[in-house]
Order: structure tokens, then C-alpha cells, then sequence
């Protein structure tokens, strides 16, 4: 098994920057891809972006490519999405995933076996 625990979320404004972080523990840290999703309200959860073993591997959705950045410090256990030029749009409870194999599209729900509980971030304009 493996938790995932999130924190960093808050309220901030258009243009500003935060930076989420996902701690885990369990089974070996650096064995799973990692991911970050989020759902706004109302809608479904969405893929934000995914970041390999490694950390040499990282994909992004379009709506945040070159404005949000993962990392992942294997050490600590633990990931983190940077979120630069925040817009409201970008308004959603944030979803620390692991994935515990390869199978299925990382960019899906489906593919992942562990979740955390979610942080709200708020972007006002």
C-alpha cells in the first residue's frame, strides 16, 4: 500500500504562483510514476501532468504546459507541482496520484492505483 498526502493549496490571485507537494509513504516511493490531477467544480477530474521514476520522464496537459512544472525528490517521498501564472481557471481540488505499474494511459483516472485526499487551490481574478 501507499498514502499520499497533499498540502500547499490556498486562495490566491491571478498571476501568482503556488506550489503543491505530495508526500508519500508506504511501499518504495521511487518505484511508481507519479501524477497530479484536479477537478474543478462541477466537472470531472482532469489530467494535469505526470512525471516517471526517475524523474528524467514528465508530460503535461496543454492547458498548463509551460506554466506548471513537477518534480519529485525520491529522498524525501515526495512530489511537487510548481504552478506559475495562475488563471481561475485553474480553480480545482489537486489530486496526488501513484501509479503502482504500467498498464493503462497515464493520463487517465484509470491508470492509477493510489490517490490522496485532495487541496483546494483558488485562483481569484
Amino acid at each position: 500500500q501507499v498514502q499520499l498526502v497533499e498540502s500547499g493549496g490556498g486562495l490566491v490571485q491571478a498571476g501568482d504562483s503556488l506550489r503543491l507537494s505530495c508526500a508519500a509513504s508506504g511501499r518504495t516511493f521511487s518505484m511508481y510514476g507519479m501524477a497530479w490531477f484536479r477537478q474543478p467544480p462541477g466537472k470531472e477530474r482532469e489530467f494535469v501532468g505526470f512525471i516517471g521514476w526517475s524523474g528524467a520522464n514528465t508530460d503535461y496537459a496543454d492547458s498548463v504546459k509551460g506554466r506548471f512544472t513537477i518534480s519529485r525528490d525520491n529522498a524525501k517521498n515526495t512530489v511537487y507541482l510548481q504552478m506559475n501564472s495562475l488563471k481561475p481557471e485553474d480553480t480545482a481540488v489537486y489530486y496526488c496520484a501513484g501509479r503502482g505499474s504500467a498498464s493503462g494511459p497515464y493520463t487517465r483516472v484509470s491508470g492509477y492505483d493510489y490517490w490522496g485526499q485532495g487541496t483546494q487551490v483558488t485562483v481569484s481574478s
